[in-house]
Formats: structure tokens, sequence, C-alpha cells
């Protein structure tokens, strides 16, 4: 018997109008910022967030068959946040964590392998107008938000001790952490009210992303450009 996860995603209008939100603000970030590993790791994050958004919508409007191949495509873009948002800080801070970053990306890539590629892992969806419904295999969601929280804590954790320790960095860092609770909080809230929405945490996730998406473009950016260009003026 397999386990079913809901997956709150509220409207397919909706969806359309955070995937806009979501592709513009990338367009907008590779336009307006030079391109560098901070760009691209923003700008990567938010076409995840956009793709996820896109997949939802496909398996409620999408061509009928389909659904399950969008629905894997979502869970290998919404897989991807964690490990991106941890390695984002340490870029932000200038620090190298090799083996923590490794291990992330790891956790991910199992997950992704999982259920983008094995038969079984997702089977069977249906929209229900303001959320869909997909069937995970036993175990698979406890064990998805086991990982996701843990590296969103991690990730997290990790951006604000760098940002005590490198002032430099401190404003775009606590922008960050500032994205992270908007992920997070809101999300923690609906597992709380309702504990079967554990099985559904990337979906769940989806409707708060934009709000992540925000800080990246307007928060984080501005404020490491700022630091950063004073640096480079102070070494001239």
């Amino acid at each position: 018997m397999r386990t079913t996860g809901k997956l709150f995603c509220f409207s397919p209008p909706v969806m359309v109008a955070t995937f806009v939100i979501e592709v513009t603000l990338a367009v907008y970030v590779l336009w307006r910022y030079k391109l560098n590993p901070v760009t691209r790791l923003v700008a990567l994050l938010l076409i995840c967030l956009g793709t996820f958004q896109a997949a939802e919508f496909m398996v409620c409007r999408g061509m009928p068959g389909h659904a399950l191949a969008w629905a894997r495509v979502g869970y290998v873009a919404i897989t991807l946040l964690p490990p991106l948002g941890l390695h984002l800080a340490t870029v932000l801070a200038g620090v190298r964590q090799r083996v923590l970053i490794m291990s992330a990306y790891g956790a991910a890539a199992a997950f992704i392998v999982f259920f983008g590629f094995i038969g079984g892992a997702l089977n069977g969806d249906a929209c229900l107008g303001n959320y869909v419904i997909f069937n995970v295999a036993p175990g698979s969601g406890f064990l998805f938000g086991l990982y996701y929280y843990v590296w969103l804590a991690i990730g997290g954790v990790a951006s604000w001790r760098m940002a005590r320790d490198h002032p430099a960095a401190r404003p775009a860092l606590y922008s960050l952490v500032a994205g992270y609770l908007a992920f997070i909080i809101p999300t923690a809230t609906v597992n709380f009210l309702s504990h079967d929405t554990l099985q559904g945490i990337p979906s769940i996730m989806c409707g708060f992303a934009v709000l992540l998406a925000l800080v990246l473009a307007f928060r984080v950016l501005p404020a490491y450009t700022r630091t950063h260009s004073k640096g480079k003026k102070k070494r001239a």
C-alpha cells in the first residue's frame, strides 16, 4: 500500500503567476547583475523554483498521460533547492566548505535518481483544484521531508554563523537567512496544522517560494553587490 502526499499548490492561475514571477526574476538577475558565481546560483535557484511551478501546472492542465513525467521534473527541480541555498551562502561568505557542499549535493542526487528515474517512486496523481495529490513510495515522503528540513536548517544556521564571522558579507547573508525563514516558517506551520502534509513538502513550499525568490532578487543580490563593490574600491 502506498502513502499519499497532498501537494498544496493553490490554483493553476496562481501556479502560472508564480512561474512568471520567478522566471522574470531569473531573467532580471542575469540582465541586471554581472555574471559571477553568486548571480549564477541565484539564477539557478529561481529557475528551479519556476520549473517546479511549471511542472505543477502541467500536472493539472497538461496533456493527458504526461502528468507523472512532469511530476518527476518537479521533484527533481525542488530537490536541488537546499544544496543550492547552502552553496550560495558559502560563496557569499567567500569560504570553502567542500565536504559540506558535496554532502548536500550527494543527498540531493540520491533523491533525484529515486524520484526522477525509479519506477514506483511516484505513482498516480490527481489535480483537485486547489492542490495536487501524488502517490509516493512507502516511507519516501518522510525521508524526503527529513532531507529537506535538515539541509534547510543546516543552510540557515550556516548562513547565520558565517554572517557573524564575515562582516563584509553580513547584509547579504542575513538577507539569505530571512529568505530561509520565509520559506520554512509557513511550511512548518502547515505541517503542524496537518501532519499528513509532511508527505507533500515540495508542493506545500511552492506557494511560499515566491517570497524566497523576491528576497534573492531584491535583498540578497543588491546587498552582495554593494559590499562587493566597496571591497573593490578599498583594494584599489
